[in-house]
């Protein structure tokens, strides 16, 4: 593989790794709805603030959000719109994989 293929795929892999927690899943589903301060994820998360400003800084450094300093508050937004499409492709393929196995244990009761 030569330098800049490898470096496409690399970057490519950092965005997955940064999704690939339960806590940043949330935060990123929560700003597909609209921007959240730090304050309003760390509550949402359920975390201290520490850990979500973590979180935070992983999806920033992958390009999959952005903030704004507003006064003393940080505020967050998503940038990498994209990853909406690829959590609604997830959750069909989750939801048709559900239906094969309710199939399969009920196979008299057809679909869900």
């Amino acid at each position: 593989m030569d330098p800049r293929t490898f470096a496409l795929y690399e970057t490519r892999s950092r965005v997955f790794k940064a999704l690939a927690h339960p806590s940043r899943l949330l935060i990123v589903d929560q700003l597909t709805r609209s921007e959240k301060c730090v304050c309003e994820l760390t509550e949402l998360v359920g975390s201290d603030i520490s850990t979500v400003s973590k979180h935070l800084s992983v999806l920033k450094g992958a390009g999959v959000v952005e903030d704004e300093r507003r006064g003393a508050q940080v505020w967050y937004r998503l940038r990498m719109k994209c990853v909406t499409g690829f959590f609604t492709c997830i959750e069909s393929e989750l939801q048709r994989r559900a239906r094969e196995q309710f199939a399969l244990v009920h196979p008299r009761k057809g679909s869900l």
